[in-house]
């Protein structure tokens, strides 16, 4: 039985103590916050669980045996290179890091200590997305030409970082998941609208290798609540919108086709492909259930998580590229010599 402590119990905090305490092979055994209230909070939902103002604390617990850590991504590295050091397992929320640096050192000190490091990327493991990952491998979909993502809503706004980073990184998680081929440029135009705040809305674009390319609408000043993600394969496409109540993913038997006209040959004629449209079947079951027990599974079998360190340092590099672009006003930056992307 892996005994969990958690650091912080604000926002997402009692979500992770909430699904450690359902899962199986897990216990809740401390959870730490500097807030007495939100302390007593956790006292009266989790009496099982050690109650701690100092997070040294509670990785220092005995029967804390992996650290799940829910505190602005500011204190991420501290906390979690003291658990590393203490020799204690890392589940931390995302972005793993505030800087890539920071994601490396962190990746080295669980590899030196042979203890796993996961991020929190919660989208990797809801039902739409584990099945979009299978009609992308399985050739359903065929060559993937873009991913058209729009995450929009009216606040919260973040004060330690811009929307980018907390909202993109679902994005960027998910491509990092889905696809087989890497970043190779980023580009990405933002503004703020609140005085002395981090940029609220961003347009970016993330350019592959392969010549795929996705766009991302990030923004916390819009009107409505959306979470729609349109991805274009050369067979089939698919509309991904997560805030349907039911068939969240549906996809399209439609496309174009290219073919030499009987007299120009020399001219490519396009037709176009209107097929059916299905709904798959996915698990309604808690993506962050799953993550947590998908941890702990990698704890006990010595696993490599989905969302590992690698995973979460690739987010935060493509992240710091956004970041870069937008002091540039868009200008494209790479991560490598391009044919595709400026």
């Amino acid at each position: 039985m892996v005994g969990v402590g958690i650091v912080g119990y604000g926002y997402w905090g009692p979500n992770l103590a909430r699904c450690v305490a359902e899962s199986e092979g897990c216990k809740l055994s401390a959870i730490a916050d500097m807030s007495p209230a939100a302390l007593a909070k956790a006292g009266k939902r989790h009496p099982e669980a050690a109650l701690f103002a100092d997070w040294r604390s509670a990785i220092a617990a005995p029967d804390v045996d992996a650290v799940l850590i829910a505190t602005p991504v500011k204190f991420h590295f501290e906390i979690a290179l003291a658990a590393l050091h203490a020799g204690k397992h890392v589940f931390v929320e995302k972005p793993i890091t505030q800087t890539s640096t920071e994601a490396a050192i962190l990746i080295g000190e669980a590899q030196k200590r042979n203890l796993v490091l996961m991020v929190d990327h919660t989208f990797v493991y809801t039902g739409a997305v584990r099945k979009i990952h299978e009609l992308v491998t399985d050739g359903t979909l065929g060559d993937i030409y873009y991913y058209d993502s729009t995450r929009i809503n009216l606040g919260l706004f973040q004060r330690d970082v811009n929307v980018i980073w907390d909202l993109a990184v679902h994005d960027l998680a998910i491509l990092d998941f889905l696809m087989d081929t890497v970043p190779a440029a980023v580009s990405a135009n933002g503004a703020n609208h609140v005085t002395r705040g981090p940029d609220n809305m961003a347009y970016m674009t993330v350019y592959f290798e392969n010549g795929m390319l996705a766009h991302i609408n990030v923004n916390w000043l819009a009107p409505v609540k959306i979470r729609q993600v349109l991805i274009g394969g050369s067979k089939r496409m698919i509309v991904y919108d997560d805030v349907q109540p039911s068939e969240k993913v549906k996809v399209y038997d439609r496309g174009v086709t290219l073919s030499s006209g009987p007299d120009e040959s020399y001219k490519e004629l396009v037709s176009y492909r209107l097929g059916d449209m299905f709904g798959p079947e996915l698990s309604n079951r808690e993506a962050l259930l799953t993550e947590i027990e998908h941890f702990v599974d990698c704890i006990e079998h010595k696993k490599v998580p989905v969302t590992s360190g690698e995973c979460g340092l690739r987010v935060v590099k493509t992240l710091e590229a956004a970041s870069l672009s937008l002091r540039q006003q868009g200008h494209p930056i790479e991560f490598a010599p391009l044919s595709k992307a400026s």
